[in-house]
């Protein structure tokens, strides 16, 4: 089976290459070899690989600067799906989509469902939004994966940039009011790899394609989160740490104003998920804890 990978050196890019590969013959591409923005350069390198199946975690994720550059966000979150959903149609292959907590405004008191109408606050999670929404028209072979605070071991992240700061600064000050889970880049990887494998098993007639909320299990604030990964480092004995769990100080959203708003909310509800696929999900920190070991 041929799979077309996507953002390969992102985060969940990184994790898909190794749980992908013995699915078959997967040809993992970045923006070097194919931009994303580039329609007819997308619809070219799909029609020249031929593949099975489109896995897609490449996206635009700067989520302040998108509010300057909504276009090119728009173009490689919300266009680059829909032409994927098309030559995936022509093919007869399907797509495996990546999403946000950030297609809702987080103003719901309860984690959201997949039934919950989109109201996302800016470019970023309109661009995310728009994706779905053309893969959604192109081809009902799709699976669309909402997820939260993906955390890895390579690349950047909050975990990483904590440790980093901490070892640098005096002082440090986390928001403590929005509330999400932490969801391990590994995690995304390997339940991908095994819905791909379930739908080479069952087929397409009965495989339940569709939207689907997945992250770890439990909740969060940053805050909270920022103290379990500074916490464990130094368990770990990391000698460098200025700041210590116990010193990280709580402040709400509102003393540190971004550029684009995030969601108070990002709690999603993965029951849907776990009937329909029979799977347990790990929390947060057992997710968490192997890749801090890693990182440090």
């Amino acid at each position: 089976m041929k799979v077309l990978l996507t953002g390969k050196n992102g985060q969940v890019g990184y994790e898909l290459q190794r749980a992908l590969a013995p699915l078959g013959e997967v040809h993992a591409v970045d923006s070097n070899d194919c931009d994303l923005a580039d329609p007819q350069a997308l619809r070219a390198l799909i029609r020249r690989i031929q593949p099975r199946v489109i896995v897609n975690p490449a996206a635009y994720t700067a989520v302040d600067k998108a509010e300057e550059q909504s276009e090119l966000a728009m173009a490689v979150n919300g266009a680059a799906p829909g032409v994927m959903g098309e030559e995936a149609a022509r093919m007869g292959a399907c797509v495996v989509h990546y999403s946000t907590d950030y297609v809702f405004d987080g103003h719901k008191p309860t984690p959201y469902d997949e039934s919950d109408a989109a109201a996302p606050l800016g470019a970023y999670g309109r661009s995310k939004l728009a994706g779905e929404q053309a893969l959604q028209a192109a081809t009902d072979r799709h699976i669309i994966l909402r997820t939260s605070w993906v955390v890895g071991a390579h690349g950047n992240n909050f975990a990483r940039t904590v440790l980093r700061l901490a070892a640098e600064r005096d002082r440090l000050s986390i928001v403590d009011d929005q509330y999400g889970a932490p969801t391990s880049a590994a995690l995304l990887a390997n339940v991908t790899a095994q819905l791909i494998q379930q739908l080479q098993h069952e087929g397409d007639p009965s495989f339940p394609f569709g939207l689907y909320h997945l992250c770890a299990s439990g909740e969060t604030t940053w805050f909270d989160y920022a103290r379990f990964v500074l916490r464990y480092a130094e368990s770990a004995g990391k000698p460098v740490l200025k700041v210590k769990a116990n010193d990280v100080i709580a402040i709400p959203s509102a003393q540190y104003p971004t550029q684009a708003q995030r969601p108070a909310n990002s709690r999603l509800n993965t029951e849907k998920f776990r009937e329909t696929f029979r799977l347990s999900l790990p929390t947060w920190q057992e997710g968490l804890k192997p890749i801090l070991d890693q990182i440090l």
